[in-house]
């Protein structure tokens, strides 16, 4: 049988508490939807610039050997 993998263990409320990847990684994607939320809200950027500055960092990290 697999054994669990766990990303950190953190004490709450004096009780140990084992994180997931998956725990891990959901927060991470919630805190960075409210904090891309609150930006637009507050009118720091506009979604097609986000939209924009996402292709931007998709194409400089995922670059295949022929677009170099």
């Amino acid at each position: 049988m697999d054994e669990k993998k766990f990303a950190l263990k953190m004490i709450i409320d004096g009780k140990e508490r084992e994180i997931s990847y998956e725990e891990l990684a959901l927060s991470n994607n919630l805190s960075q939807e409210a904090l891309v939320r609150l930006l637009i809200e507050k009118k720091i950027f506009k979604p097609d610039e986000l939209l924009g500055m996402l292709e931007k960092v998709k194409t400089e990290r995922y670059r295949t050997p022929e677009s170099k």
